[in-house]
């Protein structure tokens, strides 16, 4: 196969969450010569795939061969390519089925390396992620298989192909607030304390509030409520309680522990109980390591662009790689469709991402 040959297939194996369509597989057949370990967990199935061509440094390309639902109203079949105006579209198109296509054609093409290829691939990134990449990585560190470097390729770019890679990505704390109050009557409020009342006055300085200034790679921790509700959807009665749920997506100058700290500042002299859960935390990749410039000099001999280094956008697997000590950058298509209706990426830009990959493997050294 070729590359648009392989990805148009690859968009038209159905691979919902956490379905992997069979391209697993297939993956491990298609690359013939390379020692496969499956590491299936529950319903989720995963594969490493690797190779070792000499004795230098291990390198690894991860992603996920699962996809959200496609949703309704669609211009055209989401799990057939469709191809038009020098698009391709299709659910994965984007995420992240251009960038396994991509990476795993440029491993198939290697003939010489000074090291170990690899390929980390699960069917859970878009769901609870709790039985994927987490669990490979379990098995490689017991295995002492774990890679020097990892290059996931989700879609990072914005404007145009190769503008954009990332270095790092922002944590996510999710906080949980209920203020108490004192349910009565509507008609007699002097009878009640309504927690409405209580919290009112008090989101001025909370909501949409940044608990740090940032820096030269995270944008500042941003205090974002999510939902607040509090009575029995009736009119004639006072609220006991109201409940409040927040989101702060962190850089690595905000902990649990300033928020915590934040909110009882706030909160002083309120009655309220407060619950924090952290699903990832914040890292960032040395630029100055042999990865970060090896990528940066691939995408711009491909392109002519010098990329710049994000840490911008939600969560992906790579969180799970950094905390091992890894270098690990993400680097794909453009990002302006994924999850969506009709969602497309160009025949280009997947040329362009699997010249990239393949001349990341022959500059590595």
């Amino acid at each position: 196969m070729k590359i648009i040959e392989l990805f148009k297939f690859m968009i038209e194996a159905k691979s919902e969450t956490p379905d992997d369509g069979g391209l697993l597989d297939f993956i491990e057949s298609y690359l013939s010569g390379f020692k496969a370990v499956r590491v299936d967990v529950e319903n989720v199935k995963n594969l490493f795939i690797y190779k070792k061509f000499g004795e230098g440094e291990h390198l690894c390309f991860a992603g996920h061969v699962d996809v959200v639902p496609a949703g309704k109203n669609w211009e055209s079949d989401p799990y057939k390519a469709y191809e038009k105006d020098g698009f391709i579209y299709g659910r994965g198109a984007q995420d992240m089925k251009s960038g396994v296509a991509a990476f795993v054609q440029a491993v198939k093409e290697t003939e010489a390396f000074n090291g170990t290829l690899s390929i980390l691939l699960t069917s859970d990134e878009e769901g609870d992620a709790t039985y994927g990449t987490v669990e490979v990585l379990k098995y490689l560190q017991k295995n002492s298989l774990l890679p020097d470097a990892v290059v996931v390729a989700e879609p990072t770019c914005e404007d145009v192909f190769g503008d954009a890679i990332k270095v790092g990505r922002r944590g996510s704390i999710n906080g949980y607030i209920t203020i108490k109050g004192k349910q009565g009557h509507a008609a007699y409020p002097e009878k009640s304390v309504n927690p409405v009342n209580l919290i009112a006055p008090k989101l001025l300085n909370m909501a949409g509030v940044n608990l740090d200034e940032g820096d030269e790679f995270f944008s500042p921790s941003k205090f974002v409520i999510t939902d607040i509700r509090a009575g029995m959807q009736v009119t004639n009665v006072t609220p006991g309680e109201l409940n409040m749920m927040f989101n702060v997506r962190n850089t690595t100058l905000t902990s649990q522990k300033e928020i915590s700290e934040f909110i009882a500042k706030n909160l002083d002299g309120l009655e309220y109980e407060l619950r924090l859960s952290q699903s990832s935390y914040p890292f960032r990749t040395n630029t100055d390591t042999k990865l970060v410039k090896n990528i940066d000099a691939s995408i711009e001999k491909v392109t002519g662009i010098r990329p710049k280094h994000s840490t911008a956008g939600g969560t992906s697997d790579a969180r799970f790689v950094a905390p091992l000590g890894i270098p690990v950058i993400e680097f794909g298509v453009k990002n302006d469709t994924i999850h969506s209706t009709n969602e497309r990426t160009s025949i280009e830009e997947v040329e362009k991402l699997y010249e990239v990959f393949k001349n990341l493997i022959r500059m590595w050294r």
